[in-house]
């Protein structure tokens, strides 16, 4: 058989949906300025689909660092990898604001998030090693596993139980191989929105040795006490060795860090492959980050109004019925029942007839006959947006209960 051959007549379980799907559902096309009402072909629609918590994806100040950076630096300085000519004081200046801020001793800048959790995988453990990660794991960390040259046990989510059972697996394997046990979770879990359980697992380093790696995307600037995060909300950042968070979310822009011990973050610094090999953070980038940390860190505004918006809707939501699952953070994911055509149709029906955009979430990211809204709350939304928004969804609710959603020519497209 020819390779492409295979790719063509297998398109995958989301592509064999792209000829109805292309450009509405799937890889959609927002426009006009980051806000919670934009245009979507060619109409207003209230969004809840961008992870710009804080709100500074749009913010003034923000903007006003990102250009003049620009209009100082250009978009190409420094040029060349870190290693060999692209470090700037404002770097390092930037990768210890960050380690500080988590309670950390060193930071590493991270040109991207998934990038770099598949990066920090690779140059930690060996194929003597085990990797011990939650089943929920995000798809970068999935992937860092699957590279995994050694074995590698999963648990399910959050079951502080089974964990205990790979982790008896993982010792007696070590014990033979010589090497060490990695364990990987999350600080709050991008689709379920409940947070990792970081201090039950913390404290089975009484009976077991292993080090915790925490991708905490979703986590930082959102939960504990300043913004530092899920360690900081459950008492235990200290028992966190590698600490990750992406600046997608929370900083609104592009790149990611590392944080842990000296010794660690030098061994990164000098291992990591997707770091060593590939460009420099462009200095925007970085003096953009550093405005941005100093929003996040100094003005705890954005955060408790960030929590007005999530408490008021998923209170809302819960009030009228509607599941929410057990998230623990802004993450607001909305469990309904029901087909892949039945998604395609209430979500268009959300869109041209409501006026609100949000992401549908299908099989196979979640089991069939299982459909999840999933919505994102931001510092820049209002109540009367919530207010209007489940409003919205009670009427959707009713219709997909009355099998309406069936009948309609984009769900029967689906095959459905």
């Amino acid at each position: 058989m020819d390779l492409f051959e295979k790719l063509l007549t297998n398109q995958g379980p989301l592509g064999k949906h792209s000829d109805v799907s292309e450009g509405y559902f799937m890889f959609p096309k927002l426009e006009g300025e980051i806000a919670p009402r934009m245009k979507f072909m060619g109409k207003e629609v209230l969004t809840w689909s961008l992870n710009n918590y804080l709100g500074l994806g749009n913010h003034p100040e923000v903007r006003k660092a990102d250009a003049q950076a620009a209009a100082d630096w250009g978009m190409a300085y420094p040029m060349g990898a870190r290693m060999m000519s692209g470090n700037t004081k404002y770097h390092e200046q930037l990768e210890q604001e960050l380690a500080d801020f988590v309670s950390k001793e060193a930071g590493l800048l991270l040109n991207y998030g998934y990038q770099g959790v598949l990066s920090i995988i690779d140059a930690v453990v060996d194929r003597k090693d085990v990797i011990v990660y939650d089943a929920e794991s995000h798809a970068c960390i999935i992937d860092g596993v699957r590279l995994h040259m050694g074995k590698r046990f999963v648990f399910p989510h959050n079951d502080i139980e089974n964990l205990e059972k790979q982790l008896e697996r993982a010792t007696k394997l070590t014990q033979e191989t010589g090497g060490g046990i990695l364990v990987i979770t999350e600080g709050v879990f991008g689709m379920s929105g409940n947070l990792g359980k970081l201090k039950e697992i913390a404290a089975l380093k009484e009976k077991f040795q292993f080090r915790l790696f925490v991708d905490d995307a979703h986590g930082f600037g959102t939960v504990g006490a300043t913004g530092a995060g899920a360690g900081e909300e459950l008492g235990c950042q200290d028992e966190i060795d590698i600490y990750f968070s992406t600046f997608a979310k929370s900083m609104a822009a592009i790149g990611a860090f590392v944080a842990g011990n000296k010794e660690i973050v030098k061994f990164l610094k000098y291992n990591l492959r997707s770091q060593i090999f590939a460009k420099s953070l462009p200095m925007p980038f970085v003096i953009g980050g550093l405005k941005r940390l100093e929003m996040l860190r100094d003005n705890p505004e954005h955060k408790n109004k960030l929590w007005t918006i999530v408490r008021a809707l998923q209170s809302g939501l819960k009030e009228k019925g509607f599941s929410i699952g057990t998230t623990q953070s802004p993450v607001t994911p909305v469990v309904l029942n029901g087909t892949v055509g039945e998604a395609a149709a209430l979500s268009k029906d959300l869109r041209e007839n409501f006026g609100i955009f949000c992401s549908v979430v299908i099989y196979p990211v979640v089991p069939k006959g299982t459909i999840i809204l999933r919505l994102i709350p931001t510092a820049s939304h209002s109540l009367a947006d919530v207010e209007e928004t489940i409003e919205a969804f009670e009427a959707i609710k009713g219709k997909l209960e009355s099998e309406e959603y069936k009948k309609e020519e984009v769900a029967l497209a689906f095959g459905e």
